[in-house]
């Protein structure tokens, strides 16, 4: 029994030794996710290879919040990615997942503010849209003359007159994407909701009634990036797409904003809270691999500097609506302590 319980423990060791050269081969952060956040996270890595002469400048990959969310949360070691990218939060489920394949240790940055924004070519309609009106446009069914029918709005006016004469045509974030659910929730669940019908329906039925939608072509879905949704755009003028506001500030050449409930989405608007499809844009850093992978906690507090993402900085000028200096301190003190969810 002794000899059988010597030999477990060396081949214990033995793994666990395995496990730390595996990972410490490894001198290049990986990072994945968020199509929103990989601009800013390109930026960043760019700018710390520059001016980390002593670390290399991370890769930084897209794939979508869920999918980069479901990489990082695969395990730890030289296989596994660093850092993963996220237009919304971390959800208990990916915190559970994470944990059962050994990820133990998340840090969460919020590095951020982003706007969600409707756009469509600059050549085309100007819109001027409520909540309500993302919901008729893009649902399974609606409510008419006491009756829940098959949706039959084809063209934006008539769901109000007030919209253009013009058909609908809608190009969403994939449900690989945080965008999808923050346009979920900050847009269709709160028009889906305005609506008598729905209020008298009991907290699931109204949930699922909200978020079904109809599957006549009147509402694609992009899986690809924000440059997928741009090329629909540029090739069926009648499209409106849904981007992140600094994909929009950089392309205001080619698309233009609708207002939402009467406001225009810029900077100003989104950190006053005036603006209401708005969020929060993260990184997660995998706690077991600072000191085991070069440069990673460096790159993470690199990355929410003053002089990075902070205002006049160059992450600012490239779309991100900075954090205000406190939460900025605190959410650096974070990293410095490596707390975990």
């Amino acid at each position: 029994m002794k000899l059988n319980t010597f030999t477990a423990v060396l081949l214990a060791v033995g793994v666990v030794t395995t496990s730390v050269q595996a990972q410490s081969s490894r001198d290049t952060i990986q990072i994945a996710g968020s199509s929103t956040v990989l601009p800013f996270s390109s930026v960043v890595a760019e700018e710390f290879g520059n001016n980390f002469a002593q670390f290399r400048t991370p890769v930084v990959g897209s794939g979508g919040s869920s999918g980069g969310l479901r990489q990082f949360c695969q395990g730890v070691g030289a296989n596994t990615i660093d850092i993963a990218n996220s237009s919304r939060k971390i959800r208990p489920n990916e915190i559970e997942a994470c944990k059962t394949n050994g990820v133990k240790d998340i840090i969460e940055v919020k590095i951020g503010y982003d706007g969600i924004v409707f756009a469509s070519r600059t050549d085309a309609a100007i819109f001027k849209l409520e909540p309500v009106h993302v919901f008729l446009a893009q649902a399974a069914q609606v409510p008419q003359n006491g009756k829940m029918v098959a949706n039959p709005y084809s063209r934006w006016n008539q769901i109000d007159k007030s919209l253009p004469d013009q058909e609908i045509m809608l190009a969403i974030p994939g449900s690989n994407h945080g965008t999808r659910e923050v346009y979920e929730e900050k847009a269709v669940i709160p028009g889906c909701q305005t609506l008598a019908e729905v209020k008298a329906m009991d907290k699931d039925a109204a949930h699922k009634f909200c978020t079904a939608m109809r599957t006549d072509g009147k509402v694609v879905e992009i899986a690809g990036d924000y440059t997928e949704t741009l090329a629909r755009l540029q090739a069926q003028k009648d499209a409106v797409g849904v981007f992140g506001l600094s994909f929009y500030e950089a392309n205001r050449d080619r698309i233009k904003v609708a207002t939402m409930s009467g406001v225009e989405p810029n900077q100003d608007t989104i950190i006053s809270g005036e603006y209401p499809v708005s969020r929060p844009l993260y990184i997660y850093v995998k706690g077991a691999h600072i000191g085991v992978i070069p440069g990673l906690q460096e790159y993470a507090q690199f990355h929410i500097s003053d002089g990075m993402s902070g205002f006049g900085s160059v992450l600012e000028s490239a779309g991100l609506i900075p954090l205000a200096e406190d939460e900025r301190a605190e959410i650096q003190q974070a990293i410095m302590s490596k707390k975990s969810l």
